[in-house]
């Protein structure tokens, strides 16, 4: 599905939720770029047809409504939402930068740092790029337990690291991105 609403084929999707899980101007980032949440409105599903069926990316209105009670629980509130593709994950571009100026690394080591102060089990962010660089594609349970971490935290950690370009998520594991490999160089 997520391909295509990247082509446009896609402009809506349905949901049944007790409140709204996403407001408008939300950017979604997915495997196909960021999406754009441009409304959210609750409706009466009797006012739903096919027209609205087909722009969520099925063939008709009971296709729709067949999926709505597969991934519902049948109680809530029907939300439409409209969102189109609104460009390339800035991520994926920031990884690929291997070449750092001054002031990258300045304003890396900085954040870097910042996360470390902040966290409640010590620095880590140095230690945790290091692991990934020693284990690409290890299972992130795995890495975690090789710390004495728990999973989950630990995931969540490489998300912010990920958020500065400097890992990237593999189908099982991490590692490390060009811009963390050239960070972690010259450290």
């Amino acid at each position: 599905m997520l391909d295509r609403i990247a082509r446009g084929e896609v402009t809506l999707a349905f949901r049944r939720w007790d409140r709204p899980r996403v407001r408008p101007g939300t950017r979604l980032r997915t495997a196909v770029g960021v999406l754009a949440v441009d409304a959210v409105e609750a409706v009466d599903p009797d006012d739903i047809g096919d027209r609205d069926a087909v722009r969520a990316g099925f063939t008709d209105r009971a296709g729709l409504f067949a999926a709505l009670a597969r991934y519902g629980t049948g109680t809530g509130t029907v939300y439409r939402i409209a969102l189109r593709h609104a460009g390339d994950d800035p991520r994926i571009a920031l990884r690929t930068r291997a070449e750092l100026t001054d002031a990258d690394r300045h304003e890396l080591h900085r954040r870097l740092d910042r996360l470390d102060r902040a966290s409640r089990h010590g620095p880590w962010t140095r230690q945790v790029l290091r692991l990934i660089a020693e284990r690409p594609g290890v299972r992130a349970g795995d890495l975690a337990e090789s710390l004495g971490r728990e999973r989950l935290s630990f995931k969540a950690d490489v998300r912010k690291l990920k958020e500065l370009g400097l890992t990237e998520s593999l189908e099982v594991g991490y590692r490390l991105s060009p811009r963390g490999a050239a960070l972690l160089a010259e450290s």
